[in-house]
């Protein structure tokens, strides 16, 4: 499945991408319009302002890191994985006040060459990334970008949340593991639960916006739309057509495929998609 994404337009960023129903013929030119769009509402919920200095926790390949840069803001992006951060420096390495490390989130004084001190940050930005944590360093994750923010500071956390109190519900809806492997992920955090940790951090919850009908359901609806086409020769060599790459998957590339796409939509029914904007008291 994520071959097929990649043919049809992720790079720079990996996001679901905010989808409305008049924006859908959009595909045609690719997700990652998409992409970019969700991107833009996480940033104008972060409200940063030009000398502000950011964290973009697990920044992934640096866009977004690279976009507050563009913005006036010292922004710092750091990830676990090496090879993403050498991906963000060969991509945006020469931009002016974009710097990247490796480093891990929940234990930031560990990194790279960066100051990740108390109170060093004006803004930390977490952008559909923590659902890859266990529960116990999310909570370190809340806990860290507590300690760096300043009084008055403000952490934008994107994520997926599981619908109910059980999380490990999801093995029934995903019983071979499709959706997990695909994501490295073990479950994902009930919202009642994000919330009381970030309170117990010591978060004032500013707001919770429910992106679930544009991000996931939307997401769904063009899972759904290629599908459709898929299941038959004539659909895929429409869909060539537009993407002639496509033509590298073979008959059970296309079956492994449209398993993942059911098995996304079947743990889609149970799952949500939030931003979370927590402020640390002044």
């Amino acid at each position: 499945m994520f071959r097929l994404c990649r043919h049809l337009g992720w790079g720079a960023l990996v996001n679901l991408g905010y989808h409305t129903l008049p924006t859908l013929p959009g595909i045609v030119g690719g997700l990652a319009w998409f992409q970019r769009r969700l991107e833009t509402r996480s940033l104008a919920l972060l409200q940063a302002s030009p000398g502000h200095r950011v964290l973009d926790a697990c920044c992934g390949r640096g866009h977004t890191t690279a976009r507050l840069a563009a913005a006036g803001c010292d922004a710092v992006g750091v990830d676990i994985t090496a090879d993403q951060i050498a991906q963000a420096r060969a991509r945006y390495g020469d931009a002016v006040r974009a710097t990247f490390a490796v480093a891990d989130v929940t234990a930031l004084p560990q990194a790279e060459g960066i100051r990740a001190t108390n109170g060093s940050f004006d803004r930390v930005l977490c952008l559909e990334a923590a659902f890859h944590l266990s529960p116990a360093d999310r909570r370190a994750l809340l806990a860290e970008a507590f300690r760096v923010l300043r009084p008055g500071g403000r952490f934008v956390l994107v994520d997926f949340v599981w619908n109910t109190d059980d999380p490990s519900m999801i093995r029934q809806l995903d019983p071979l593991g499709l959706v997990r492997e695909a994501w490295q992920f073990g479950e994902f955090e009930p919202l009642r639960r994000y919330l009381r940790h970030a309170e117990e951090t010591g978060f004032v919850i500013r707001r919770t916006v429910d992106w679930t009908r544009p991000v996931i359901e939307g997401f769904s609806r063009l899972g759904a739309l290629l599908t459709r086409m898929a299941t038959n020769q004539a659909g895929r060599e429409l869909l060539c057509l537009r993407w002639p790459d496509l033509r590298e998957f073979s008959e059970q590339d296309w079956r492994h495929t449209l398993a993942s796409v059911d098995a996304h939509c079947s743990v889609g029914r149970c799952t949500g998609y939030v931003a979370l904007v927590l402020d640390k008291p002044a």
